[in-house]
C-alpha cells in the first residue's frame, strides 16, 4: 500500500527558522534506511505558507489567494511518499524518525488512493485515461 507521510508545520518552520546540521544529518540517514529498505519512493521539505498560493474553485470561478495562511498546525512542511505492506509498518517507520521539529510536532500518514479503490464506478473509458496518465508518469 501507498501512503503521503505529513510533516505538520509549526511556528519556526512557518517563520523560516531552518534546521541545524544535527537535524539535516540525522534526517539525511533517517531517509537513506527508508530508500534503502525500499519504503520511500520520493520526499521533500516545503516552504513557509508565505512563499504559497491556494486556488480557490467555486464553479467556473478561480481565485488567487496569497499566502501565509493561517492555523499553522493544518499546514504541511514536509512530505514522503512510502510503499508499504500496511498502516501498522509505516507507523512504525515513523516512530523511528528524528523529530523533524524544534520541539513539538506532529507527523499525519494517509493511505493514498489506489485505481482498484474506483473499481465499482470506473468506466472503461475512465480507465483507459487513467492509464495513460500513469504510463506518461513512470516514463517521464
Amino acid at each position: 500500500m501507498r501512503v503521503m507521510v505529513f510533516v505538520k508545520a509549526t511556528p519556526e518552520s512557518e517563520a523560516d527558522v531552518m534546521p541545524g546540521s544535527e537535524l539535516l544529518e540525522a534526517m539525511g540517514k533517517y531517509n537513506e534506511e527508508l530508500v534503502d529498505a525500499g519504503i520511500m519512493q520520493s520526499g521533500g521539505g516545503l516552504k513557509p505558507s508565505s512563499q504559497a498560493k491556494r486556488v480557490a474553485f467555486d464553479g467556473m470561478a478561480r481565485t488567487v489567494i496569497d499566502g501565509p495562511f493561517a492555523e499553522t498546525k493544518e499546514l504541511v512542511a514536509g512530505y514522503a511518499i512510502w510503499e508499504v505492506r500496511d498502516m501498522d509498518e509505516a507507523v512504525a517507520w515513523v516512530k523511528r524518525s528524528p523529530d523533524p521539529m524544534f520541539g513539538e510536532s506532529v507527523i499525519e500518514i494517509r493511505p493514498i488512493f489506489e485505481m482498484s479503490d474506483f473499481a465499482e464506478t470506473m468506466t472503461p473509458e475512465a480507465e483507459a485515461i487513467h492509464n495513460r496518465v500513469r504510463d506518461k508518469e513512470e516514463g517521464r
